[in-house]
């Protein structure tokens, strides 16, 4: 017990330490937190009626927030899968972030349908003794228990792998390689499970929709490998962690794939609704051309398509995907076409028109929007602490001291303490030579070559021309 005490006070060290862009990220979200803090104490003391809510739209930007971060958690899946199923050491080797990822978003999601609701301290009605579940009728608490689990397996499975790298024994596949494979299994329930709490909703025909759990689970597929490329690429610019270029190829290879298929299952949901013509298209007109002088949703789906089109050339255009650059733009175009198809374009056109007719227009306020800025900072810096940690962690910067290795003897423990030490040491001075030669590399001249007219003899550079 005193070694795993010593183990997560080691960790405070390392977390402290940074240089001076690292403190300045700290810094900005704490700024974000506290002011997402003091709206939220603001909601709390108030009551929702300081929000922008009301009787026809019950649901706010925190539950477009929850449906949107419930696919970022799913997305763990596609690194586990070439990890454990098909062996890929170069994506095993990164695969921890991922699930770290996966557990950060659930702790927000479960944030944000707190941030929406009046008395988040009623939630024990839930659970047993004190409260019922509902099992299996409800479709919430089927939510909840999903969500619970998922957030019990990627805490436990990166946990227990880092400790053992931390103290330099070999884990047990008995212990995690099944829990493994469960997660990929409940990565897809719990955006199921998800889009059957809305499609469920009788009243609400815009939801009314079987193809809603594919739509969810494919844009889990865009936004969440968007997000782990562009944390990828910050890891190996700004840290001595190595990241091979196939696991950003892997990426890309997913992004071509998936972003397509998202906007052909979005295509075939506007066939569906206007094809038809029926009474129940009025949502989707609302949502696409405004419906009686109310226009605030179009603006917002039309962005998020535009937004997705220009992201998926972008991938498919082999010019544009051999460019670093382009794919760090066509990320950002990415989480934020699909935010806004998810969110503004998924959760708000169901309440307008309501079932007895009425269009009340819903726009987060100000307060809202700090709520949601706050709690997207929490996790951003959580995600920053246990990123940190593990990089310590895996490149030797954080490993066990020789006084808590019982199974070595003095000579043995001293030795494995300083050879990790001394390979951390190696991997630092190799990225300091690498970022080195970078920067003292000569650029070559452009030449610039005219191009030669049909009939037109060019004259000769020099003499060698002739």
């Amino acid at each position: 017990m005193g070694r795993f005490l010593r183990y997560w006070l080691r960790m405070v060290p390392v977390v402290l330490k940074g240089d001076r862009a690292y403190y300045g990220w700290v810094m900005c979200l704490a700024v974000f937190i506290a002011l997402g803090g003091w709206s939220y104490y603001h909601h709390v003391t108030e009551g929702l009626i300081v929000t922008n809510m009301s009787d026809q739209v019950s649901w706010g930007i925190g539950i477009a927030n929850f449906v949107y971060f419930v696919g970022v958690a799913a997305a763990a899946a596609i690194l586990v899968v070439p990890a454990y199923i098909y062996k890929r050491q170069d994506i095993k080797h990164v695969v921890l972030f991922g699930e770290l990822m996966a557990v950060v978003a659930v702790i927000m999601c479960l944030l944000f349908i707190c941030s929406d609701i009046g008395h988040p301290e009623r939630m024990w009605h839930l659970f047993p003794p004190f409260g019922m579940m509902n099992l299996p009728s409800s479709l919430l608490a089927w939510d909840v228990l999903v969500f619970s689990g998922y957030l019990t397996l990627n805490i436990y499975i990166p946990g227990y792998l880092l400790y053992m790298e931390y103290l330099k024994r070999e884990p047990r596949k008995l212990l995690y390689v099944p829990l493994v494979l469960v997660s990929i299994v409940w990565a897809v329930s719990i955006h199921t499970v998800t889009a059957f709490l809305l499609s469920g909703l009788g009243s609400r025909p815009f939801w009314n929709s079987a193809i809603l759990a594919p739509r969810f689970l494919i844009s889990a597929g865009a936004s969440g490998p968007a997000i782990l490329y562009i944390v990828f690429t910050v890891i190996r610019t700004r840290t001595a962690f190595k990241i091979e270029d196939s696991v950003l190829e892997y990426l890309k290879t997913v992004l071509r794939i998936t972003m397509p298929v998202n906007l052909f299952l979005l295509g075939c949901e506007v066939f569906l609704e206007f094809y038809t013509g029926s009474l129940h298209a009025v949502n989707a007109k609302y949502l696409y051309f405004g419906l009686h002088g109310h226009t605030m949703l179009p603006k917002f789906i039309w962005t998020a398509i535009v937004l997705n089109v220009s992201a998926t050339v972008l991938y498919l255009w082999k010019k544009t995907r051999a460019n670093h650059r382009a794919m760090l733009v066509a990320c950002g175009l990415t989480i934020t076409g699909v935010w806004l198809e998810k969110g503004m374009g998924l959760i708000f056109p169901g309440f307008t028109p309501s079932p007895l007719g009425e269009i009340v227009e819903y726009a987060p306020n100000l307060g809202e929007i700090a709520v949601c800025l706050g709690v997207l900072a929490l996790g951003m810096l959580m995600f920053t602490v246990f990123v940190k940690v593990t990089i310590a962690i895996q490149t030797g910067e954080l490993v066990v001291s020789y006084r808590d290795m019982p199974w070595l003897t003095g000579g043995a423990a001293i030795e494995a303490s300083l050879r990790a030490q001394k390979q951390f040491e190696e991997e630092l001075r190799r990225r300091k030579q690498v970022r080195r030669k970078r920067r003292e590399r000569p650029k070559l001249p452009q030449v610039r070559v005219k191009p030669v007219r049909r009939g037109e003899v060019r004259p000769p550079r020099s003499i060698f021309d002739r």
